[in-house]
Order: C-alpha cells, then sequence, then structure tokens
C-alpha cells in the first residue's frame, strides 16, 4: 500500500471538507486564535497549552492535526466561570504557546520536538497541557516525566512495536510509553479493540487492561476505588485519546470504535487523580468528521482538567 498517496489523497478530501467548517465559522463571532482564558504569559503561567497539529501516520480518518485550531475555537464558547467546578478561569495563570511547527516532519522528529518543548515547560516546574494531532505525540512529553503512573484512556491498545514499517505509528503508542515508564505504572482503560498477537504480547509483558466492557458492567467508582489503592501517592499523568469515548458522543475522531465509555467517565477519572495530574494530553479529535460537536466536548473536558488540577493539586 503506497501510505504517501494515501496521506496526499486525504489531504485532498480533508480540503473539500473543510469548506464546511470554513462556512460554519463564517456564521459565529470572531475569536483569538488561543484557548480561551489563556492570556498569562508563559513565565507567570502554572499550565502551559500547546498544540501538535500532525496526523501523518493515521490509518482510518486524516484530520487530527486540524483539532488543536477547532479546539481553541470551541473554547470560547463557555464562560469563564464554570459552574461544576466552581473556578473562574480568568484566574488560573494559563499560557497558550500556540502549536509547535511539525506538520510535515517525520515521526521521531515530530516526537524529538515535542519532547523538547515539553522538557521546557516541565523544568520551568509548569504542567503540560497538550493538544493534539495523533496519539503519537504523547510519547514526546513522558519522555520527560520521571516516577509516574500513567492512565492511557483508549479504545485501542496501541501496542505493536511497529505498524507498517514505523515504531512511532500512532499504532504503537503505548509501547512507546512502555520503553519509558515501567509496565507496572501502566493502565490501559476503555480498551475495546487490538490485534490478537499484539494482546497476547501485552498481557505477557504484564500490562494492566480494563475494557470499556468491564467499566460499563462494575461502574467507574469500583474501578476507581481499585486504581486508588494500587497507585498509593504516586504522581499521575493522564493521556486521552478520544476515541475512548463512545462515538454516540464523540463521532468527530480519527478511528471511531463504538461501545465506548461516557464523557461522564473520564472526568470521573481526571476528578479522582487531579491532586497528583502533572500533565495531560488529548489527541485524535478529528474534526473534519462532525459539525463540532466533538471539538466542544474536547475543549470542556480540558478545561475540567485544568480546573481540577488547580482546584485539587496542592503543589500548584
Amino acid at each position: 500500500m503506497d501510505i504517501s498517496y494515501g496521506y496526499q489523497s486525504h489531504k485532498l478530501r480533508i480540503v473539500e471538507m473543510d469548506k464546511n467548517l470554513i462556512s460554519i465559522q463564517h456564521r459565529m463571532r470572531e475569536f483569538p486564535n488561543y484557548f480561551a482564558d489563556a492570556e498569562e504569559s508563559f513565565g507567570k503561567s502554572k499550565f502551559i497549552i500547546f498544540g501538535v497539529p500532525y496526523d501523518k501516520t493515521s490509518s482510518f480518518r486524516y484530520g487530527a492535526r486540524l483539532a488543536p485550531k477547532e479546539i481553541r475555537l470551541a473554547s470560547w464558547n463557555f464562560e469563564s466561570f464554570d459552574l461544576f467546578t466552581g473556578v473562574d478561569f480568568s484566574e488560573i495563570p494559563m499560557h497558550d504557546y500556540g502549536d509547535l511547527d511539525v506538520e510535515e516532519k517525520g515521526s521521531r522528529e515530530m516526537i524529538d520536538e515535542v519532547s523538547k518543548f515539553s522538557k521546557r515547560i516541565i523544568e520551568n516546574g509548569k504542567i503540560p497541557i497538550t493538544i493534539g494531532g495523533e496519539h503519537s505525540i504523547s510519547v514526546g512529553v513522558l519522555e520527560n516525566l520521571d516516577d509516574i503512573f500513567v492512565i492511557f484512556l483508549d479504545a485501542h491498545l496501541d501496542f505493536r512495536d511497529k505498524y507498517e514499517n514505523n515504531r512511532y505509528n500512532h499504532a504503537c503508542t503505548l509501547r512507546r510509553m512502555a520503553d519509558k515508564v515501567d509496565m507496572d505504572n501502566i493502565l490501559a482503560l476503555g480498551v475495546r479493540s487490538a490485534e490478537k498477537n499484539e494482546l497476547e504480547e501485552a498481557r505477557k509483558k504484564g500490562l494492566k487492561i480494563i475494557t470499556s466492557k468491564e467499566i460499563r458492567s462494575r461502574g467507574i467508582e469500583s474501578i476507581l476505588d481499585e486504581m486508588s489503592k494500587n497507585l498509593g501517592e504516586q504522581n499521575v499523568y493522564i493521556s486521552l485519546d478520544f476515541d475512548v469515548i463512545d462515538p454516540s458522543h464523540a463521532p468527530g475522531v480519527s478511528t471511531p470504535e463504538p461501545f465506548g465509555i461516557s464523557p461522564e467517565d473520564v472526568i470521573r477519572i481526571i476528578e479522582r487523580f487531579s491532586d497528583r495530574m502533572v500533565g495531560f494530553d488529548l489527541v485524535e479529535v478529528c474534526p473534519t468528521y462532525d459539525m463540532g460537536i466533538t471539538s466542544i466536548l474536547a475543549a470542556k473536558i480540558i478545561r475540567i482538567a485544568i480546573a481540577e488540577i488547580w482546584k485539587n493539586n496542592p503543589y500548584i
């Protein structure tokens, strides 16, 4: 299969689909191009938001590279004061750096750029909030975090060692994370799709997996109670592939998979571990495949993550 041809043909398709987004935006007010309320300087901020517009290894739908822009636009839909969390975002020191210039780079080169910028954020004692882009971008952030527990929310296992002759393909994301983080410190949540050999190898290596079916049958609170006992006081990084959410709530993703978890499940996970979260990414929103509802949900969840960390993390 000629992957480069597929990428170019999908780019042409996205140009056509972009016309729908543009026509919608022309019926909206104009807004700044940064995430709503993220107006503080880099130096004075506790949260650094940045986008990684990259989707070169996507295997079904291209368009995730457009998500940082669309999610930022959607963020202006919300009041600065959040009723549910009781947080006023105008009081949170947030900075939106903008997007990294990675769209045409190779996978490893892109990850290196993410790693370089994330290192700057983390070394300055700030929390990275990363908006993708495809899931492979998360590897670059993880390369700069030590002694953490990774909560990997994804419909897919992403544990292949190589896919389409690329070790940094989005289908290899969790495998590359496991190169950095001990397997005992990773939990894959909401999984409902995997290749047979991939699943067998993950289990053989000791990866903890909780499927979306198990979450539905046991209930999210039971899962969270079990996680809390096992985690102790470890710092937590949450990597949220938006396809973990059922497509009835989030249809605009790169690789939708039925029978997912709910947005409320995701929020409960964030709430439970917000007191020790040291980073968060949200990836694989593909805005060309719906009329904005997935980007709106994504923007809201990013805001909730920031609010909960701000409220509950004693080191902020």
